[in-house]
């Protein structure tokens, strides 16, 4: 069962909403190249900056453990986990000037489950090398 690939498309959703409030407060705001010195701008960039800081990472150790045979229900579990934690980010940094608890919950889901993920595939990297010890 592939697990993985839907939480990457379900993300990439999202990631491209990220992408397309950027380019239509550029147009609006006739910001050419970088933030221009304008603070929603500023916000918007953050969002999806953050977003590519942590997902492909934490996305890649949850392929590689399911490629290990992790069960499908932690896998759904950090799966679901990514998604909400990167909703909660995005939409408190992109769509909203102060909404601390979604910035505050989101940062820590991604570092709870990027600290889970790190521990699960160093067990299964530790694992698979005890297992294959001659």
């Amino acid at each position: 069962m592939m697990v993985t690939p839907l939480y990457a498309g379900l993300l990439a959703i999202w990631y491209l909403v990220l992408c397309v409030r950027i380019i239509q407060y550029r147009g609006k705001a006739k910001i050419n190249l970088g933030d221009g010195g304008d603070a929603h701008m500023f916000r918007l960039q953050r969002a999806q900056a953050n977003f590519g800081e942590y997902v492909p990472l934490l996305l890649l150790m949850m392929g590689f453990l399911e490629l290990s045979h992790w069960s499908v229900y932690v896998l759904h579990a950090l799966g679901v986990g990514l998604l909400l934690a990167r909703l909660l980010h995005g939409y408190a940094l992109s769509f909203t000037e102060k909404w601390m608890f979604g910035r505050f919950w989101g940062t820590a889901l991604t570092f709870l489950l990027l600290l889970v993920e790190a521990v699960f595939c160093v067990y299964q990297g530790i694992r698979v090398i005890w297992l294959v010890r001659p």
